[in-house]
């Protein structure tokens, strides 16, 4: 008897469906208040829900719409002090996964790279002023914590578990130098949005 996965539309962004939680979040990160850079850890939910496929001329996208939020540890039933929405698609004749997302803090990023079927870590760069995958951030952002460099990583582990690593190069106005923005966490699943496929066996 073999399991049967069913045709994995999604490609390597089939094990992402569903709904997540994290409680070991930590982002480093500047605090103007402060003055230094410092740690804050967080709670996060996600989820990645299935999209139509996306037809742009010869070129095929298969994707998932998604969100991710956050919050301080202690301040679970306030606001949170992270927001993004956006899309993975996955792009199986040209072998790219990418990454459209958008922050509350008036930043937008195009991040992609190549990708295989089955592979269980992901990859998302960008850079800004690039022809294709780029940043875009609001006027006064870009003159006081200018984006150089995004990199992202997802990556499916072998417990089930989903994990990611953000990191942003910023030239700080404050300090005048350039500094590592990054955030990290590790997510449960909690919620399926259909049986899965694993359930069925052939001969």
């Amino acid at each position: 008897m073999a399991k049967a996965f069913g045709p994995q539309k999604l490609g390597p962004l089939t094990p992402l469906v569903g709904e997540w939680e994290g409680d070991v979040g930590v982002d480093l990160s500047y605090h103007n208040k402060d003055d230094e850079t410092s740690n804050t850890t967080y709670f996060e939910k996600a989820w990645f829900k299935p999209i139509p496929i996306q037809e742009n001329g010869r070129q095929e996208l298969w994707g998932l719409n998604y969100g991710m939020t956050a919050w301080r540890h202690g301040e679970e039933a306030m606001d949170p002090f992270h927001d993004e929405v956006g899309f993975l698609l996955w792009d199986k004749a040209h072998g790219e996964v990418m990454r459209a997302v958008v922050f509350g803090r008036g930043i937008a990023i195009l991040a992609g790279s190549s990708a295989k079927p089955h592979d269980r870590t992901l990859t998302f760069d960008a850079k800004p002023g690039a022809p294709h995958y780029g940043v875009v951030q609001n006027k006064y952002l870009l003159e006081r914590a200018e984006i150089r460099d995004f990199k992202s990583t997802f990556t499916i582990n072998d417990d089930g578990t989903f994990s990611y690593v953000s990191d942003l190069v910023l030239k700080l106005a404050a300090t005048e130098e350039e500094m590592h923005h990054t955030d990290k966490n590790i997510l449960h699943l909690v919620k399926r949005y259909h049986p899965s496929a694993e359930t069925h066996t052939v001969r």
